[in-house]
């Protein structure tokens, strides 16, 4: 057994020996002065995709046998969010980018193209998330549990009355959600995301983290494969290999998820969609394709519940991690103290996206999310953007402005999001007792 985990981490390694071969003779090697042939500008965009993106693969599952590994030393939650954070770092470097962009050229057409540019990719992030990561791993789980035993799984009477239930502990992210997301409605008020923006989110995701770390540890938690064998070695040797793997993956995932995005984007251009589009859409589904590999990883091992507490750790860092750091890049691309702007299209996209999250957040309040409302969540992000594609394309006439169009997909969003909690007020009234009890825990050392 310890042979075939030896041969399982050596397998992914080599996965991504490839791309940081690449990375390292065409940036690493020659900035140091030394002459190599630059292996990125031998391969075509659909390899340097194929290359990239099984970089990627491979680090995503040294990302989760880290996190998995590292639940015997740390409270699962805090595993978790260190993961989410790994995860979604992809994300937070292109999002930095075009912040950086906007502050270096303040004042062009390019500095303001470069601050919408930034929203719309945080945005489309945040959905995608929600309309592809959450819908598509409860739908993943259901049909698995069809042919595999799933405890988190309530079969019902069919394939549409089934539900995937949560573990009620990730009550404590539910909350700090809400709360973001209620700030976020807030944030095209002001035209830009300024430092109050900064102050709260943030604010919102060090105290979450602050409380986590106080939970339990779990050290007797059943692992198999690798992690279990991982989880055998002596404290120091086995901490000392989740930190290397954590930095090894991160350090990949960083590196190869940039050229995956870009070449991406060329290949869609190429095909006739518009780079806005791109951008908001194609980039950043390529960024989050590391957690989505992770969750069904776990989720294929039958850890449903890890799964899911890993994908709403990972909206509630983006939506407030992500969202109040922008402020700071931009400030010091520009050399002082700025309120990151957007148009008015990037206001309707915050509050689109804000209202999205409000109705998954309804969805979840009784710990568990059905078939129907995965569906839901899938179809009306799905019609989103593509009825959005075809207005963009000038491919059907539609009566409404884009801003109009987002606003009223947001109106959809938020009153299927107030009937579910109005039906649902005693389980969020639970909730809330639930959490209260948590952080009163947490701080007062009992």
């Amino acid at each position: 057994m310890t042979n075939r985990n030896v041969k399982a981490i050596m397998i992914v390694v080599a996965v991504t020996v490839p791309w940081v071969a690449v990375w390292l003779t065409s940036s690493v090697l020659p900035s140091l002065g030394v002459g190599v042939p630059h292996l990125e500008e031998q391969l075509s965009t659909v390899g340097e995709v194929a290359v990239s993106g099984l970089s990627i693969l491979g680090a995503s599952f040294l990302l989760a046998w880290a996190a998995e590994t590292a639940e015997k030393d740390v409270p699962r939650a805090f595993a978790i969010a260190v993961l989410a954070v790994l995860a979604v770092a992809p994300e937070y470097a292109v999002d930095a980018l075009y912040a950086w962009n906007a502050g270096v050229n303040f004042g062009t057409t390019r500095g303001a193209e470069a601050g919408n540019l930034a929203v719309a990719n945080m945005t489309g992030a945040n959905r995608i998330l929600i309309g592809i990561g959450w819908a598509g791993i409860a739908l993943f789980t259901v049909i698995r549990a069809r042919t595999n035993v799933d405890t988190a799984v309530d079969k019902g009477s069919g394939f549409l009355d089934s539900a995937v239930t949560l573990d009620r502990d990730i009550g404590l992210e539910i909350v700090f959600l809400l709360a973001a997301t209620t700030w976020a409605f807030l944030i095209p008020l002001n035209g830009g995301i300024d430092i109050l923006d900064m102050a709260v989110l943030v604010g919102i995701y060090v105290t979450y983290i602050a409380i986590v770390l106080k939970g339990d540890v779990d050290p007797d938690l059943d692992h198999v494969g690798v992690p279990a064998y991982l989880q055998g070695f002596r404290k120091p040797r086995r901490i000392a290999t989740v930190i290397a793997l954590f930095a090894y993956s991160g350090l990949v995932i960083f590196v190869a998820v940039e050229p995956f995005a870009h070449g991406l984007e060329e290949i869609g251009t190429s095909v006739g969609i518009p780079p806005f589009f791109m951008i908001q859409w194609i980039a950043p589904l390529a960024s989050e394709s590391p957690e989505l590999i992770v969750v069904v990883y776990l989720v294929n091992k039958a850890r449903s519940t890890a799964g899911f507490n890993a994908l709403i750790s990972s909206k509630l860092n983006q939506w407030t991690l992500l969202i109040g750091t922008l402020v700071v890049v931009y400030s010091v691309a520009l050399g002082r103290y700025g309120a990151l702007p957007f148009d008015d299209k990037q206001s309707a996209e915050i509050w689109l996206t804000a209202a999205q999250s409000f109705f998954a957040i309804a969805i979840l309040v009784n710990f568990e999310i059905s078939v129907k409302e995965a569906i839901t969540l899938l179809v009306l992000f799905c019609s989103q953007v593509f009825i959005e594609f075809l207005i963009i394309r000038d491919l059907v006439a539609f009566p409404l402005t884009d801003y109009e169009f987002l606003l009223a997909f947001s109106g959809i969003y938020l009153v299927l999001g107030s009937v579910l909690f109005v039906r649902r007020r005693k389980a969020l009234a639970a909730l809330f007792r639930r959490t209260a009890g948590t952080v009163r825990t947490a701080f007062s050392g009992g």
